[in-house]
């Protein structure tokens, strides 16, 4: 029985001082690292990496939108004091968004969302709204794009008159829309698929966004919005903050 006491402590012992070195070695953090590694075996789900979910990955889509949206305004104040404004930053910034929100991110909304909202009949009322404005935004785009290309807004009042009325209704149309869809749709977007479903369509999305536009996409799109803010001087976040 003695020798048997005594070969258990000689193992805690042994055992304590291989942690100590351990300690020493890597620090707090290792340790902790380390003990965690003693114990129980983390859960398969903290050891992948973390996924985008399809309500996430729409809302900072909206991100782009929103900051597309602030450059259409600095467009609309320069145009209604008469100040230079270069065709190609309201050609570049309507291009965006007939690509990136209208070509790719409604039509996520419209393939995937939509359907499932009118199949379990909730917030149909509201999904009505959404795809009805989707379509008068893509019609708002082409006149933009239209006058943008021809430049006629530089030489003639008429057109530039039509482009501030084009974008202004843009503007009011997609502010309270995007904010609808994140406040009411996505939250409730959930309550209406199973979990597995749910992760299924963050994968997808993610698929279709590198089919399209790589696999630094966003990234890229991001990068474009803020290049349209630079060249109309609006990229400085400090500016917006008032001074009291």
């Amino acid at each position: 029985m003695y020798g048997m006491i005594m070969r258990v402590r000689k193992e805690d012992a042994m055992a304590h001082n291989q942690f100590a070195r351990r300690f020493l070695v890597l620090g707090v953090p290792g340790a902790v690292i380390a003990q965690q590694r003693a114990g129980e075996p983390r859960r398969e789900k903290e050891m992948k990496e973390e996924e985008i979910s399809p309500t996430e990955d729409l809302m900072r889509e909206h991100g782009v939108l929103k900051r597309a949206l602030l450059v259409y305004g600095e467009c609309l104040r320069r145009l209604e004091s008469k100040e230079d404004l270069p065709p190609q930053v309201v050609a570049g910034t309507a291009n965006l968004v007939r690509r990136f929100i209208e070509d790719y991110h409604e039509k996520l909304e419209e393939e995937y969302l939509f359907p499932r909202f009118r199949k379990a009949a909730k917030l149909v009322d509201l999904v009505d709204v959404l795809y009805a404005q989707h379509k008068a935004g893509r019609r708002l785009t082409d006149q933009i794009l239209q006058a943008a290309k021809s430049g006629s807004f530089a030489r003639e009042e008429t057109a530039r008159i039509n482009l501030v009325q084009h974008m202004r209704l843009f503007i009011r149309m997609y502010e309270p829309h995007e904010a609808r869809e994140d406040t009411v749709l996505f939250p409730a977007f959930r309550e209406i698929v199973s979990p597995n479903e749910y992760d299924a369509l963050g994968e997808e999305f993610e698929k279709r966004e590198h089919k399209l536009f790589g696999q630094e996409g966003f990234h890229k799109i991001v990068d474009e919005v803020a290049g349209f803010e630079k060249a109309v001087g609006i990229y400085d976040l400090a500016q917006f903050t008032p001074r009291l």
